[in-house]
Formats: structure tokens, sequence, C-alpha cells
């Protein structure tokens, strides 16, 4: 027994010792599959860094770093989105993503109060100095013009003028030709057989502008212009009153301008615009529109007056093209720029047979009538309520 223990007892030491010719081929096996993993591991590890890599580029955007350098004008349009304001800023090289603008604007909750116009920024900008700079008001070159609804033209010159510092006479002379502005000639047609006046009233809508501070004259009424076929366009104005109304879009927007002008508040737009036409095409009367007599005055470098002040020569003048007091029907063209609600008034006219309106309050509301009597009682109401100086 002690024999057999120690004949396996050997054998086993024996099978124990190493083996020269099977260590070595064995170790170079080893050598190659350590290789291969170190090389596997390495691929594996280079593959998760550039995948990182990757990955880490889609949550961190692109940008540059400092206060830039080359000074850019950028202009910031009308009801921009951060994102098209990132755009219009990555285009011109003042930073680097549209991304990293929006991420830096998004940061800063001054940055809806980012305002249209033109900048002085600079390229190559960190995102976050450009959010600065666009809420810097030293950075912005152009403040803004505001036209408000039924200014005539020679009023919005005078306010373009102010706003760019160009010559009022620029604008009048650009004025001249509406056609060459952007207004199509079909724009000055007419229905009921009268004259034309082929004039910029009417055409200069009124709203709240940011121009280059390097356009001219032209430019900026050729915007204005391009604004108001804008409007009109999204309305349906010009194939609406054609086909509803039976009257050219000429004829109705010289009613749009004469409502803007006559009506106290919003409300009575569309109700004034019925009286026009109905005292037009279906009476066929004179309108007696006093604000008439007031654009020829101001035309003629005189100041408009109160309705109760004007002589009885100045709204009977014959030589007023617009007169509306011995002429029957519309005047020959636009009196100012009436804003959208009063277009939308002219188009869509409210339903009645009112021929008489007069303002009976202090808000400017007016009362409607259809008889001369009923319009006496509105008359002596509006006195009473101080309004009128018919008394």
């Amino acid at each position: 027994m002690i024999d057999e223990l120690d004949v396996a007892f050997d054998e086993d030491a024996e099978r124990s010792k190493p083996r020269r010719h099977r260590a070595g081929k064995g170790g170079g096996k080893s050598a190659i599959a350590l290789l291969m993993t170190f090389l596997l591991l390495a691929g594996l590890g280079g593959g998760v860094y550039f995948g990182y890599t990757k990955v880490r580029g889609f949550f961190v955007a692109a940008d540059y770093s400092g206060a830039g350098a080359e000074p850019v004008e950028v202009t910031v349009a009308k009801n921009a989105s951060l994102t098209e304001i990132g755009n219009e800023l990555v285009k011109v090289d003042v930073v680097k993503s549209t991304k990293a603008f929006t991420n830096a604007a998004e940061a800063e909750p001054r940055s809806k109060n980012i305002q249209s116009g033109t900048y002085n920024l600079r390229k190559q900008m960190a995102a976050k100095e450009a959010v600065a700079l666009l809420l810097d008001p030293a950075a912005r070159l152009s403040k803004g013009v505001t036209i408000p609804e039924g200014k005539t033209a020679k009023q919005t010159f005078d306010l373009l003028a102010k706003a760019t510092g160009l010559p009022v006479k620029d604008f009048e002379e650009a004025a001249k030709d509406p056609v060459a502005l952007g207004v199509p000639d079909w724009w000055f047609k007419r229905t009921d057989g009268k004259q034309v006046s082929k004039t910029s009233e009417g055409f200069l809508f009124p709203d709240t502008y940011e121009f280059d501070p390097k356009a001219n004259a032209e430019q900026v009424l050729r915007t204005m212009v391009d604004h108001f076929l804008t409007v009109t366009g999204e309305i349906g104005f010009a194939d609406d009153v054609q086909k509803n109304l039976g009257v050219s879009p000429y004829e109705a927007l010289i009613v749009a301008s004469l409502s803007q002008a006559e009506a106290g508040i919003a409300e009575d737009l569309p109700k004034v615009s019925r009286v026009a036409y109905n005292r037009a095409y279906k009476e066929k009367m004179t309108l007696q529109f006093d604000v008439t007599t007031n654009y020829w005055l101001e035309l003629n470098g005189k100041d408009p007056k109160h309705s109760g002040d004007l002589l009885q020569k100045e709204m009977e003048d014959p030589k007023n093209p617009y007169n509306t007091e011995i002429v029957v029907g519309l005047p020959i063209g636009p009196i100012n720029s009436p804003g959208r609600a009063a277009l939308t008034g002219s188009m869509k006219p409210a339903a009645g047979p009112w021929l008489f309106f007069v303002a009976v309050d202090k808000d400017g509301r007016s009362a409607f009538a259809v008889t001369s009597a009923e319009h006496d009682k509105n008359v002596k109401k509006a006195c009473d309520n101080g309004i009128s100086k018919l008394c």
C-alpha cells in the first residue's frame, strides 16, 4: 500500500514538473492573446472616447470665447424668435452656433426684451457676450419709429425725418411715384368714373418700424408700401370688396381712410364705413365729412380745425378736389393711412341704412341715424354732453 502510494505520488510529482517545450509554446500563445486583449481594450477605449466626444457634441454647443473683435452691424427682424436671431448671428460669424446663442439667451431672463433693430456687435463673440450686447441700449443703432393710424403722408414724412435724420423733402420726392415704390398700377382704378389721385397717400401702412440706418427715403417708403400690400393681402381686401361690395379696392381704401378719421372708437369703424357707402352709392349724395376739408387745409399748410370752427367758404371751397360738402360721392383719394381695423371695417361694413352719425360722448362713441330728425336728436345729445359745437 505504501509502495503504491509512493508510486502515485511520484507520478503526480512528475506530471507537475515544468515541461519546457510545452511551456515555451503555451507562453507564445499567451503573449499573443495578451497583446490582442490589450489592442481590443485599447480599441474599445478609443471607441468609447470617440463615442463620448461625439455624444458630448450633441449637448455642448460650439461657442466662441471672449468679447469678440471685428465690429459688425446686425439687424434683428421684428418679432424674430431667439432661434431666428441666432441663425442671423451665425450667418455673420458673431456667434459660433445657434444653440450656443439660444442657450445663453434662455439663461438670461431679460432676453425676452431683445428688441428689433440694427445693433453694433462684434465677430466671434461668446454667445453670452452677444446676448448682453443685444440688451444694451447703447449697442442699438436704430431706435424705431411708430406711425400711428390715421396719419397723413405729410405727417408721416415729418415723423420719419425725425427718426431717420433724412430731410422731409427726400420723402416728399420719393413719394411722388407710388408705382415706383411698389404700389401695383391696378390699385388706381375706380368704378364710379371719378378722378383718381395717384399719390402715396393711404399706402404708407401705420405701424412701428425699424429701418436700416443706411436706408434712404425711397427704401423706407418701399418698406411701408410693402407692409400695406402684405396686410391687405392677408385680409383679402382687394378681392373681397370687388366681389361683395362691387367697388374697386381704391374706393374701399378711400372709405377706410374716411372712417379712420371720423370714427372715435374702433367699434364704430364698420358703421362709419356703411354711412359712407350708403351716401356715396345708394343715395348718391354728398358725404359732408368735415375731415376732407381739414385734409385740404393741411395740404395747403394750414392747421386743421374743429368741425364747429370750419368756415363755410372753407367747407365749400370749389378748388378742393377732396371736397365732400358740395361734391357728390367719394373724394378723389385717401386722406390718411388707415390701419388694419379700418381696412377691415371698410371691407366688411356693418349692415344698416344709416345716413348720419355724430360723436356723442367723451370716449368718441357715435350715434347713428337714418333720418334728419333722428340725427338732430343725436346732435342735441352731443351738445348736452359738451361734445358738439353745432348747437
